[in-house]
């Protein structure tokens, strides 16, 4: 380890370092004042490690000399923000600069970051054509057909990006899915219109919301193909049709009526050929001029549908149809009843499995195996309770517009008798789930709930890695990197023998090469140790006591999960702010970009001002440019910055 006095030296006479206090140096001036401010802390504390010699994690900060320069690497100058504020950096063993440099430091570096995005040329970003995943595809044929089998059940598993599977990006259509869609429109058709005798009574939906020419089996006209397909298209299509559509579709089921088919079985060849259009199966988003970089409101269709696969992973309803049709449906006031409608509905559960069951990843607790030897409590039965109680309780925040915080420790949770004598809690009888309190109990928020603390163990044992991991990821959104090549795993063979799972740890991370990451990830993982790989609460592993204590880089210390959740809940804005960028991902379909950032932060000021209400998340979310405007697409990253 290198010495105080080596720091000093080897950064004076380098860099040439200014030996007062940077404290005195650092304050607020023009974006001229880099050389002043930046230079010299950095030739103090960061030039030892991060120079153009070692570039220690590719980064060399003496090589920056202008706040230009700053600002064109501005994710790296994130990065150091946040090392610097969290208590990494400089590393464990190394002089730390004063906690009155630091915040002189990372102000003026926040405040350049605030002028370039008040002065940075607006972008909402560009959307490519969105193919729809598993969910809405199923969705979509349920709220369009009343079809209510699961077609996309054979459909090959969706890829992901930024943690979900409804990125635009990633979302490629292959000769096996397309195949797929054929058979599964040829299913849908056939459930959609059964065959059925003249005037039969007791049609199913399907066929009503077909056939809105409102004639039964062998009673329709020559006008009844053109009237109920425009029809069904214009819902397919979540857009107006055009003349050539409609014609081309009528056309299909008039050649398949001279084939000898009967006029219903006719139409299952219409309905097939909307179902398998690129006009159904992707979002397509029409920019009036496809090569102009200038912000333009998207239409009142395309909104609509951005609207409804957002909240409802489905098609719009008839409410927003008829507004988009109106043109109305851009009116701020507008938006926001429709929205407040949109979260109270039933389909708004779309929000809780698909969003939430992939950001708090409760949905792979299928994937997830425990020891049955180990943990013979766990049953399939049990899981799906597991799952059952954090679903309701998210989807209880978003029906009743609670804050987000409670999130991290909302004192109540949602159990039947079964999860409630799991979790050791009395008074819950019976097989229905309903609201309990869980004051006085060892329990709170999402981080101490069954499914998410199984989720991050092993089979056979807790892991503070993965549960510190998913913390920094999930609420912190500070991932670590992966683990440097060559890093073996732990021996836990006899763990229960010699020593807890920490002490475990302490050795592994004795390891320099592991010790940064696991210095932020490992304290977190402590603090919920005292729930075993399963959920359940122990007091001991094996005959050792749980030692739930930790220390993060910067000092904060807490011991056991209610003093973690009141260290994550200090800082608010930095949960919101995790939960911002999550949620704004999922609902635009790609990811977050450095020209989104802007609206990010009025976003979490917005819901800090509203008590951080879901409501106020999701109509922030709404209500800014990148979710509302598109552009053309410019091609490339420097069109972007003309």
């Amino acid at each position: 380890m290198r010495s105080a006095a080596a720091v000093a030296i080897f950064a004076s006479a380098s860099y040439g370092a200014n030996t007062q206090p940077v404290s005195s140096q650092a304050t607020a001036g023009t974006p001229d004042d880099f050389g002043k401010v930046i230079s010299p802390f950095v030739a103090q504390n960061c030039a030892l490690c991060h120079n153009e010699k070692l570039k220690t994690a590719g980064l060399n900060l003496v090589g920056y000399t202008t706040t230009a320069a700053m600002l064109k690497d501005r994710a790296e100058w994130e990065k150091v923000v946040s090392k610097l504020e969290s208590g990494e950096m400089p590393p464990k063993g190394l002089p730390r600069p004063n906690p009155e440099d630091i915040k002189a430091v990372t102000s003026w570096i926040e405040d350049q970051f605030a002028i370039a995005d008040k002065n940075a040329k607006p972008d909402p970003g560009h959307l490519v054509a969105h193919r729809l995943n598993r969910a809405e595809y199923n969705n979509t044929i349920r709220d369009l057909l009343a079809v209510h089998f699961k077609p996309s059940s054979e459909f090959p598993a969706d890829d992901s990006g930024y943690g979900f599977d409804n990125i635009g990006d990633v979302l490629t259509v292959s000769p096996v899915l397309t195949e797929k869609y054929l058979t599964a429109a040829e299913q849908i058709a056939v459930q959609a219109i059964p065959a059925a005798k003249t005037g039969e009574a007791g049609l199913p939906e399907s066929y009503k919301r077909i056939f809105v020419c409102g004639h039964g089996p062998g009673e329709h006209t020559k006008e009844c193909a053109r009237t109920d397909l425009a029809h069904l298209a214009q819902l397919a299509y979540r857009r107006p049709v055009t003349e050539d559509e409609v014609k081309h579709l009528t056309r299909l089921v008039v050649r398949a009526q001279h084939a000898g088919l009967p006029f219903d079985q006719a139409m299952r060849v219409g309905v097939e050929a909307i179902l398998c259009s690129p006009n159904f199966l992707f979002r397509i988003e029409r920019d009036p001029s496809p090569s102009d970089p200038t912000p333009h409101p998207i239409s009142d269709y395309e909104l609509a549908s951005r609207l409804s696969y957002f909240l409802w992973s489905s098609m719009p309803d008839a409410q927003l149809f008829q507004l988009a049709e109106e043109k109305r449906l851009n009116n701020p006031e507008v938006l926001e009843a429709q929205v407040q409608r949109m979260l109270k509905d039933s389909r708004s559960a779309a929000l809780v499995d698909n969003f939430a069951g992939q950001w708090l990843e409760f949905r792979n607790l299928d994937l997830i195996h425990p020891d049955k030897k180990k943990f013979p409590a766990y049953t399939p039965k049990l899981r799906k309770e597991m799952v059952t109680e954090t679903r309701m309780f998210v989807g209880g925040i978003i029906q009743e517009d609670r804050s987000v915080l409670d999130l991290i420790d909302g004192d109540y949770s949602y159990m039947n008798e079964d999860l409630a004598k799991f979790y050791g809690i009395q008074g819950v009888t019976g097989d229905d789930f309903r609201r309990v309190s869980l004051d006085g109990t060892e329990r709170s928020g999402v981080l101490t709930q069954a499914s998410i603390l199984t989720v991050t163990s092993y089979p056979t044992r807790t892991s503070p890695v993965l549960r510190g991991k998913w913390i920094l990821e999930n609420f912190l959104n500070s991932p670590p990197p992966p683990p440097p090549p060559g890093v073996g795993s732990l021996d836990t063979k006899g763990a229960a023998t010699t020593g807890t799972m920490r002490q475990q740890m302490e050795k592994h991370r004795a390891d320099p090469i592991c010790a940064g990451c696991h210095t932020r990830m490992d304290p977190l993982g402590f603090a919920l140790e005292n729930y075993n790989a399963i959920g359940q609460w122990r007091d001991k592993e094996g005959q050792f006591p749980i030692d739930a204590s930790g220390s993060m880089p910067n000092g904060k210390k807490f011991n056991g999960s209610n003093e973690l959740k009141a260290y994550l809940k200090s800082n608010p804005d930095a949960f919101a702010a995790c939960l911002t960028e999550k949620l704004m991902t999922y609902a635009l379909g790609r990811g977050v970009e450095d020209y989104d950032r802007l609206a990010e932060r009025q976003i979490v000021r917005n819901m800090g001002a509203q008590d951080y209400r879901f409501s106020a998340l999701v109509l922030g979310i709404v209500d800014s440019m990148p979710f509302r405007m598109g552009r053309g697409d410019l091609g490339s990253q420097e069109g972007r910055s003309e």
